[in-house]
């Protein structure tokens, strides 16, 4: 059944992709043989069978979808990392066929009244706790998928879900475009006074690649944040500010003089077809659909987890700000301070309370150590090793690691670091290739991308300096790396339910946010840090103000997430699209409850709100504090451990990995909670790390 065509290397499943050879002329030969011989297979097992049986139906139908599914993961991964006018195109055209191909799987009777059938044998009974999983979320994503609605209704149910997946992919092409088309050139140096020596030379290289004298910013977020947060020049910040706040909407038309790339249609559009998705469905609204397969009971629920967490807050918050605001009007002389004073200002304001500066901070965290440091955390918590491994890969930038355990190949990692034009923002962990156990008996073993936006080492003098990273950006690389593991270090030979695959949504965070903690763990900055010109390790004296400043401003930052998730959450809930009501009013509303620092009218960080609108996180973007729970008192069982006497770095790294990231999506994350914690999660150890114990 598998075709492996020598002249296609998207055909090619026997090893690694070949990034070297893809190009955009091979993406629909590929994706349109591969959906040929899946719906071969699905027609095949649509048939009346005497028996239906694992083996007889569910593998042959998994071993058909998943190379279609890895074959449009590349070029999925690579529209992200890599855009370019041609695969954009062929990615734009294929989408629809894909899309189509997916929502009549989904809708598909025949093969649902199997799934039933399966589920209704007496031999259920003696299948895995794996496998009795996949077939239960089966029947529930055949329900959500409109398996169970009439003919005409499925028709508009499938315009519905390839319309949504279009306008997705507009969204955040819309948002690339828009980054990468601003270009802020400054030749007076003296305007860029506070600036960082790293950040000048990276500005000052951007200038020279574009063949300009001057130093040149964009709005990819290790260009203009060091703006931001270190810039004296006020009015400096208030143009990059206003910039990256309005790209991509029809303010940012403005500057770029380029409607096309307002979101503002798209946004109202997606919203509409969500809400017109959840009535065919018969649920309430696209929250209640969304929420169906997590672990939140209701959109209710999630509010009420939200506005609790606001109300805890708001008094730090409340704190936080009159404390910046009192900083910024008697030492720097900002008698009104606006939005682009605040990263400005919160800087000073730290590095006058703690002693310390970011930047000052930076200057001790070389990739290189970084990264070291970061596989040492995961040996010793873990028991396994990573080394480097061999694979064609996308750019010069990107390396290839291996994960072994006692000497056996366990998983394989991508890392791209840093930012670059055609690339995506942000950060974020994908899987080229999930672990399954073949019908050969051998295991498949999993393979992940690693995605970040930091910044690329920079030419000084001719001397290729390294890249520099932040504590955040740390933090960050920590976190994706989470996830990593959750997809890497699972056990279960299912591919339907092993890494993060079939985790509920709302948990999927656990891990990523589990793994940040140890950014703050003495012992392990002492592994991970290396000052960029003496080679010293982070000082005992600087870590402890790092530590103290730890919860600096925590509750304004908690607020804005609980904003945030608030405005997700009511935009697809009880927010009506089809009203005169506008998603800016909203936005402005749950603002005017929530938030105690309100941005400029002109903001519209909805226009670039990738998660929600172009990502997977749509009435989900909750999830991040919902998991910050889970994550945080699961943290604290190692911090119990320490108090008993034993490091951070002991036997309770393996339990975790046997309780949470071994069983992946194959039983409930709230029974993989209560096997690592031996109870409920509980809020309190959220509260203290953030500083606001109850």
């Amino acid at each position: 059944m598998t075709t492996i065509d020598a002249g296609n290397p998207l055909l090619d499943f026997s090893g690694l992709p070949r990034f070297d050879l893809i190009r955009p002329e091979h993406v629909t030969p590929a994706i349109e043989q591969l959906i040929a011989e899946a719906r071969s297979v699905v027609q095949a097992l649509e048939a009346p069978a005497d028996g239906v049986t694992w083996d007889n139906f569910v593998v042959p139908l998994e071993e058909a979808t998943e190379r279609l599914g890895r074959a449009w993961g590349v070029v999925n991964h690579l529209n992200h990392v890599m855009d370019t006018p041609a695969l954009r195109a062929t990615y734009n055209e294929n989408q629809p066929k894909v899309t189509e191909f997916w929502t009549e799987l989904g809708q598909n009777e025949a093969l649902f009244d199997k799934y039933k059938q399966l589920r209704a044998n007496p031999d259920f009974v003696h299948l895995s706790p794996a496998r009795k999983r996949i077939v239960e979320n089966a029947l529930r994503d055949f329900r959500l998928g409109g398996a169970e609605l009439p003919e005409k209704q499925k028709e508009r149910f499938a315009e519905i879900q390839e319309q949504q997946a279009a306008l997705s992919t507009r969204f955040s092409e819309n948002v690339l475009d828009a980054t990468n088309d601003y270009k802020l050139l400054v030749e007076d140096e003296a305007e860029l006074a506070g600036l960082p020596d790293d950040a000048r030379a990276a500005a000052r290289a951007a200038a020279e690649r574009d063949g300009k004298t001057g130093w040149q910013f964009s709005l990819h977020f290790p260009s203009y944040f060091p703006v931001l947060q270190f810039a004296d020049s006020r009015a400096l910040r208030e143009t990059i500010y206003r910039a990256n706040a309005t790209k991509a909407s029809e303010m940012g038309a403005v500057f770029s003089q380029v409607e096309k790339w307002d979101n503002t249609s798209n946004i109202a559009q997606l919203l509409r077809l969500r809400d017109e998705e959840a009535k065919l469905l018969d649920f309430k609204s696209f929250a209640n659909v969304s929420l169906e397969p997590k672990m939140a009971e209701s959109p209710e629920h999630v509010i009420e987890f939200l506005e609790d967490l606001a109300r805890r807050a708001r008094p730090y918050a409340e704190k936080d700000l009159a404390e910046l605001r009192a900083f910024a009007k008697d030492e720097l002389g900002l008698d009104e301070m606006q939005a682009w004073d605040v990263a400005y200002a919160s800087e000073k304001l730290r590095e006058k309370r703690y002693a310390f500066s970011a930047q000052e901070v930076k200057e001790y965290f070389p990739e290189h150590k970084v990264v070291a440091g970061l596989f040492g955390v995961i040996a010793k918590l873990f028991d396994v090793t990573i080394a480097p491994d061999e694979a064609p890969v996308w750019h010069p930038d990107v390396r290839f690691f291996r994960i072994e355990k006692q000497g056996q190949l366990i998983g394989q990692f991508y890392l791209d670091l840093y930012a670059r034009a055609g690339k995506g923002q942000g950060a974020w962990m994908d899987d080229a290739r999930g672990r399954r156990l073949t019908t050969g008996g051998i295991v498949q073993t999993p393979i992940a991308y690693l995605t970040c936006n930091f910044t690329p080492p920079a030419e000084v003098d001719g001397k290729l300096q390294p890249s520099l990273f932040t504590h955040d950006e740390v933090t960050t690389l920590f976190h994706e790396f989470g996830h990593g593991l959750h997809h890497m270090l699972t056990e279960v030979d299912e591919l339907s339910v092993s890494g993060i695959s079939g985790v509920e949504w709302d948990a999927v965070e656990l891990p990523s946010q589990f793994m940040e903690n140890f950014c703050w763990e003495w012992d392990v900055l002492q592994g991970m840090t290396a000052h960029v010109k003496t080679g010293a390790p982070l000082p005992r004296a600087l870590y402890d103000k790092m530590l103290a400043a730890k919860n600096f401003q925590s509750g304004m930052q908690t607020l804005r997430q609980v904003e945030f998730s608030l405005i997700d959450m009511h935009l697809h809930y009880d927010f009506d699209p089809n009203s005169q009501q506008t998603v800016q009013q909203l936005v402005d509303d749950v603002r005017s409850k929530f938030a105690v620092l309100v941005p400029p009218s002109f903001n519209r960080f909805q226009h670039s709100f990738g998660h929600i609108f172009a990502g997977g996180y749509a009435a989900g973007y909750y999830s991040y504090k919902w998991a910050e729970v889970l994550s945080a008192d699961a943290y604290a069982a190692f911090e119990e451990a320490v108090e008993a006497g034993g490091g951070a770095l002991d036997e309770t790294g393996k339990r975790f990995h046997r309780e949470i990231l071994s069983v992946g999506g194959s039983r409930p994350a709230l029974e993989s909670f209560r096997a690592f914690r031996g109870r409920e999660p509980q809020i309190d150890a959220l509260l203290r790390h953030n500083g606001m114990q109850a």
